[in-house]
């Protein structure tokens, strides 16, 4: 059961921290008397811990992505976008989705080094690694950590493709890397867009990237030679989908050259996460937005059947993809160029430091 607040925390996305689905038990808070349901409770700070998995790179074999590996720098995201997801996974660290994700941060320090080691060895076949696709890897604690631009370094010296999909104008930092990756056919970008409302923005996702913030982002990729999509993602029948039209817009006269939506997807902990969210933000529209979700998922909350889990079925998610695909021929996006695996190089051994008798 989610532990319910009167109000939200500041400058976090959930407003409840609810027992993960894997605990034998679950709390629930109870008024004493004394007013203790009414005592406003302190946002949490963010702290870091080590991630310990063995590899680098993930792999998947799901239909619905256009990739087949991936790595994600860090687990958990400080964005806090209240819709995420990848909440649930937490939930596998014994944690909470709610406020744990996007407090208690994981990152592995030996990546790019665990990277050099997977890409090195024999039998290794190149294909496009998407970068970021779990949690962003440009979320705020990259900008003190760099951890993804060391990934980037190891990927641009193997000349390795790979692809992006973020929300943060942090990402303009690594234009170095990336303009000359993207020269070769070796990068692409994808910028999350959801609203271009900076109201509803910051309260569905209140550490990510202002929308105009993002559409400046766009532009500047896109005029550094880094092909650069818009993923309207998520689609929020009631609360955001009025906008598809102009979110396309804007991310065409910025300079994106594809586009793509994804229906919102509420697995596990995110159904209850999002409906207390809606009760908090936008009472008035809870129900409404709820009801659209189940008829776009056969009456459900959430339907994670492949081919249909990213879009939805049944009549209101037809009428999406239909004002998708008509504002997307009418834009006439070029499309985003294939990327080339022919590059790919494996990493130097790197040289080992001689002792001065050796």
């Amino acid at each position: 059961m989610a532990i319910r607040y009167d109000s939200p925390f500041k400058g976090r996305g959930a407003g409840s921290n609810p027992d993960n689905r894997f605990e034998q038990y679950s709390r629930e808070r109870v008024d004493d008397g004394w007013d203790s349901l009414a005592q406003t409770e302190q946002a949490p700070g963010t702290t870091l811990e080590v991630d310990s998995s063995r590899r680098v790179i993930s792999y998947n074999q799901s239909p619905d992505v256009p990739f087949d590996r991936s790595i994600n720098p860090y687990r958990g995201c400080e964005h806090g976008c209240v819709y995420c997801f990848a909440r649930p996974t937490h939930a596998w660290l014994g944690l909470s989705p709610g406020l744990d994700f996007e407090t208690r941060l994981y990152h592995k320090p030996d990546a790019p080094e665990q990277l050099r080691r997977e890409l090195g060895r024999r039998g290794y076949t190149p294909a496009p690694i998407a970068l970021g696709i779990n949690t962003d890897a440009y979320q705020p604690v990259e900008r003190r950590l760099g951890l993804t631009r060391r990934i980037l370094e190891v990927l641009a010296e193997c000349r390795h493709p790979l692809t992006i999909v973020t929300k943060s104008a942090l990402i303009e930092r690594d234009l170095d890397l990336l303009a000359p990756l993207a020269a070769d056919n070796l990068c692409r970008v994808a910028v999350s867009l959801t609203t271009l409302d900076s109201r509803l923005s910051r309260r569905l996702e209140p550490r990510a990237a202002a929308p105009h913030r993002r559409l400046q982002t766009i532009a500047r990729l896109s005029a550094a030679g880094v092909p650069v999509s818009v993923l309207v993602a998520p689609l929020i029948p009631v609360l955001t989908d009025a906008e598809l039209e102009a979110l396309l817009e804007a991310a065409h006269e910025a300079g994106a050259c594809d586009a793509g939506y994804v229906l919102l997807r509420l697995p596990h902990e995110v159904r209850d996460l999002f409906s207390d969210w809606l009760q908090m933000h936008e009472p008035l529209k809870a129900e409404h937005v709820l009801n659209r979700i189940r008829d776009c998922r056969g009456g459900r909350d959430y339907d994670a059947a492949f081919g249909s889990r990213m879009r939805g079925t049944g009549i209101f998610a037809d009428l999406l993809a239909q004002r998708f695909g008509k504002a997307y021929r009418r834009l006439d996006f070029p499309g985003a160029p294939s990327l080339d695996c022919s590059r790919f190089r494996p990493p130097r051994e790197e040289t080992p430091q001689l002792g001065l008798f050796d």
